[in-house]
């Protein structure tokens, strides 16, 4: 990430607005804000409101209208792993390296802190006076459509369904390009919408992200084999542990490892397709295939 001098101002400008969005945790009821604050500001890598910043930056847009949008998107990322880490669902315990927030408060307030992060998701966007009113109902219903049945809800429900069974490649990959995929393709949108993007140029970015949330995923699944908890922050081996399909479960480690190659020259052709600067999304993809957590 050190490639990108951006990046870090990015992360600074997401880090404020998530704070400055986030209710205080002495403000009453405390426990659930205090949750909330758990699930969003126990660190992570920031990918998806740093797409968004990058695509914006690769738009045109103005940077100070893509703080609202970069702050939504990781808003309901951070709904997401709350709810995904429930004993309903994947049943971890552990999370960035802390507590996850159903072992850290309890299973109904990791509930409500879910629900209540997606709620203030949409509140942020469309409170952002900054935007019109055609731009924030674009916002709206991008985030909407990648969060719910369609997108990364979705997605879950597939995960669920297919943990225990042997799905086929193609199955995987739609699971995956929903559950992980949708979110990913909409923070890039989100970006891109702020900066007035053409028809090609939104086609082109949505290829990008295509490949990029695949290629996430793979890479996802082949550190939950190769890495340990310590260097994850998350329970190493769950995969396996409860029977779920995986790429190197399909495909073998190094078909796997093909697979993630050929994710990654699809980033860099879609974005060849584009005119604006485009270094920004380059880094993050290559994060997204070199990274070690």
């Amino acid at each position: 990430m050190q490639a990108e001098p951006r990046l870090a101002r990015w992360l600074q400008r997401v880090e404020a607005r998530l704070e400055a969005a986030l209710p205080a945790s002495d403000q009453s009821p405390q426990g659930l804000h205090r949750a909330m604050r758990h699930a969003v500001l126990g660190g992570g890598k920031r990918l998806r409101p740093l797409l968004v910043y990058a695509a914006g930056a690769a738009t045109g847009a103005d940077e100070s209208l893509l703080d609202a949008p970069a702050a939504a998107v990781e808003l309901v990322h951070a709904f997401s792993l709350v709810h995904d880490d429930l004993p309903a669902m994947d049943d971890d315990d552990l999370r960035r390296g802390r507590p996850t927030v159903h072992v850290a408060f309890d299973e109904a307030t990791a509930i409500l802190a879910g629900d209540a992060l997606q709620a203030l998701a949409f509140t942020v966007l469309a409170e952002e006076t900054r935007a019109h009113d055609g731009l924030r109902v674009g916002w709206l219903a991008c985030l909407a459509q990648a969060t719910g049945a369609a997108g990364m809800c979705g997605g879950q429900a597939l995960d669920m369904d297919g943990t225990g069974n042997a799905l086929a490649l193609a199955e995987l990959e739609r699971l995956h390009a929903l559950k992980t995929g949708a979110l990913i393709r909409a923070a890039v949108r989100l970006g891109a919408l702020a900066g007035h993007a053409d028809a090609a140029t939104l086609a082109a970015l949505d290829d990008y992200a295509s490949a990029l949330g695949l290629a996430f995923q793979i890479r996802d699944d082949l550190l939950d084999i190769e890495a340990s908890s310590e260097q994850l922050g998350k329970t190493a081996g769950k995969d396996a542990a409860q029977a779920k399909s995986t790429y190197p479960a399909l495909l073998g480690v190094d078909g796997a490892r093909q697979a993630l190659r050929v994710q990654a020259d699809g980033m860099v052709d879609a974005l060849g397709r584009l005119a604006g600067d485009t270094s920004a999304l380059l880094a993050l993809g290559r994060l997204a295939v070199e990274r070690q957590h």
